[in-house]
């Protein structure tokens, strides 16, 4: 039976553990494997890595990185960055991930997705979506390489053709909300969750387990992705792994699933 999932996000620069704010100031916080190795102890739902250079750099994806991080992972683990190919697709399951990523190579061939998913079936195949604000009251615009580059295309128009070509899961990032921890863009998440009917994954903007209960609550069975909330601890932000043991998060979904409010 589907349920919530709530999801640690990290992402991995020059080879570490860091986090951003509004995607820039990136701040190391450790290592991803050691990271990994917290998070399977904590029991996690899921797992994403974003490599955030692969794609900026014209790379391909760290394979050697990708083998270490299966290999350590006891959870779900979702992968992404610089994957440009079915080929690719292809290895990164190979090396034993459950999901790829897809982002910034969707808008230049959207066939990719339907190729992807002919090749490792949908249930493998994520597009992953960052999206900014043009303006307080304007409307979203999906763009790519971490941000620079904007694409001209909404992520409801950008999710409903991604889910027609066959992909299983749309993960939506608020950049604007990215680090901030002042909770999710919930009509941003709307608009996605209303234009498709696979699993959509939100991200960007938690800062409590609060504002997962509030996500959960209006959109129920939903992804639940954070990085900072799940790095960082206190005022102060220190550095320090963290993720709700078996029965708060019980607790968290059950409540949060009781019923549903209105945004």
């Amino acid at each position: 039976m589907l349920r919530p999932r709530i999801i640690p996000c990290l992402l991995v620069h020059k080879g570490g553990l860091y986090k951003t704010v509004q995607f820039g100031n990136p701040r190391y916080v450790g290592d991803p494997i050691n990271a990994v190795r917290i998070f399977n102890e904590k029991e996690v739902d899921e797992l994403i890595v974003l490599d955030i250079d692969a794609t900026v750099q014209g790379r391909e994806p760290d394979y050697e990185l990708i083998k270490k991080l299966a290999g350590e992972c006891r959870m779900p683990l979702c992968y992404g960055g610089g994957v440009r190919t079915v080929e690719q697709v292809e290895r990164i399951v190979g090396l034993g991930v459950e999901k790829v990523a897809i982002s910034a190579a969707v808008i230049e061939d959207s066939l990719l997705i339907s190729k992807a998913a002919g090749a490792v079936g949908s249930q493998s195949v994520v597009v992953a979506m960052d999206v900014k604000r043009r303006s307080r009251q304007g409307r979203y615009e999906v763009w790519t390489h971490n941000g620079s580059k904007a694409t001209g295309i909404g992520p409801s128009e950008l999710a409903g053709r991604a889910q027609e070509l066959g992909a299983g899961e749309i993960v939506v990032n608020s950049i604007d909300n990215d680090g901030m921890m002042n909770g999710y863009d919930m009509e941003l998440i709307r608009s996605v969750t209303e234009a498709v009917s696979v699993p959509v994954t939100a991200l960007g903007g938690a800062g409590s387990l609060g504002d997962i209960e509030t996500l959960i609550k209006t959109f129920g069975i939903i992804g639940a992705a954070a990085g900072s909330l799940f790095v960082f601890k206190g005022a102060f932000r220190a550095v320090l792994i963290n993720y709700p043991n078996r029965a708060q998060k019980e607790g968290l979904i059950g409540a949060a699933m009781q019923k549903d409010i209105t945004y």
